[in-house]
C-alpha cells in the first residue's frame, strides 16, 4: 500500500525486544524506540514511521533467513497493521464508501514458482470480482466458478446447484458485495476463489485491506505479480507441469501438439501495466453487457 504523508500520532506498544529489532532495520529511529527501558512501551510515532516499521519487518520475514525471530517480527507487523487500521488516515472508517478502494492480492494454489496478482478495486459485487480477477490473473471466463467464504459458498446458484438435495447452498454472487463480506474494521482477511471445476484452478485471495482511491485515476488496477497465468484447459496442476515439460524441450513427443495448440508460451512472462489496461478495456469471454467492468 502506499505510505502516507499523515503526521498523525499512531500509538504502538512493543516489548524492549522488538523495540531492539526495529533499531537493528531502522537505526535513525533508535532515539524514539526508548531501547533502554526493560518494560513494554507504548510508542508515539508518525503513520509514516509506523508503515516503514511494517514493511521493513515484513521484508526480513520474507528472506527467510531470521527463522529465530520470527514470532517477533510477526508481532511488529502485527501491532503495526493493528494501530494503522485504527488510527491510521486509511483506517477504512475515515473513508467514505464511495472512495474506499479495496486492495487484494491474489494467488494460485499448488504451483510453484508461485503465480500471483495484486491489484485495486472499487467496491463490486463478488460476481463482478470474478470478473476482475479473471483479467488479472489472465483467465478466459470459459468456465463456471466460486467463491469460498468463511465456509459459505458463493456463486451464481442456477449454474452451480442441479436441484439435487445434497447441492450445497449458494449464496447469490451477484447479489453480495465486497464490503459485505470483508471485515468491517478493516483487517486483512483471507478467502478462496474457484474457478474450472474440471481443471479446479484454486486461488488464495488475501484482503490487504482498504485505501482512499485517488482523484481522477481508473479502477480496477493491477499494481503488480508474478508469472503467466497457465492456459485454459490445460488439465489442471498436473497437466499444467506436463505442458511446460513438453512446450520447453523440443524433444519432447508432445512439443510439437502443445504449440500448434497454443502457440509460444513463456511461463516467466506478466506485465502488469499491460493487465492493467486489459482490466480497464473490460474485454473477456462475457455477455456484452459487462464489456465495461
Amino acid at each position: 500500500m502506499s505510505k502516507s504523508t499523515n503526521t498523525r500520532s499512531i500509538p504502538l506498544r512493543l516489548t524492549q525486544t522488538q523495540r531492539r529489532l526495529v533499531a537493528g532495520f531502522l537505526p535513525y529511529l533508535e532515539p524514539q524506540l526508548l531501547l533502554d527501558e526493560s518494560n513494554p512501551r507504548i510508542l508515539r510515532l508518525t503513520e509514516e514511521t509506523t508503515r516503514e516499521i511494517a514493511t521493513a519487518c515484513r521484508r526480513a520475514i520474507s528472506q527467510g533467513d531470521i527463522n529465530k525471530l520470527y514470532k517477533s517480527l510477526r508481532c511488529v507487523v502485527g501491532v503495526a497493521e493493528q494501530a494503522l487500521n485504527k488510527y491510521g488516515g486509511d483506517s477504512i472508517h475515515q473513508i467514505p464508501v464511495a472512495q474506499r478502494l479495496f486492495q487484494l492480492r491474489v494467488s494460485l494454489k499448488e504451483i510453484v514458482p508461485e503465480i500471483w496478482r495484486r491489484i485495486q478495486v472499487k467496491n463490486c459485487t463478488l460476481d463482478r470480482l470474478h470478473l476482475h480477477i479473471q483479467l488479472a490473473m489472465g483467465w478466459e471466463n470459459y468456465h463456471l466458478y466460486q467463491f469460498k467464504i468463511d465456509g459459505i459458498i458463493h456463486g451464481d446458484p442456477e449454474l452451480i446447484c442441479e436441484g439435487f438435495l445434497d447441492d450445497p447452498e449458494v449464496i447469490d454472487s451477484h447479489e453480495t458485495k465486497l464490503s459485505d463480506v470483508v471485515p468491517r474494521d478493516g483487517r486483512r482477511f483471507r478467502f478462496q476463489y474457484e474457478y474450472d471445476f474440471g481443471d479446479g484452478w484454486e486461488h488464495d485471495v488475501l484482503f490487504e485491506g482498504c485505501l482512499r482511491a485517488e482523484k481522477g485515476a481508473r479502477y480496477p488496477v493491477c499494481l503488480e505479480g508474478e508469472r503467466a497465468c497457465p492456459p485454459e484447459d490445460v488439465g489442471g496442476t498436473y497437466g499444467y507441469a506436463e505442458y511446460l515439460e513438453a512446450i520447453g524441450n523440443p524433444d519432447h513427443e508432445e512439443h510439437e501438439e502443445y504449440l500448434q495448440w497454443r502457440g509460444p508460451f513463456d511461463p516467466k512472462k506478466f506485465d502488469a501495466e499491460a493487465v492493467t489496461k486489459k482490466m480497464h478495456r473490460g474485454r473477456g469471454n462475457w455477455p456484452s453487457y459487462l464489456e465495461e467492468i
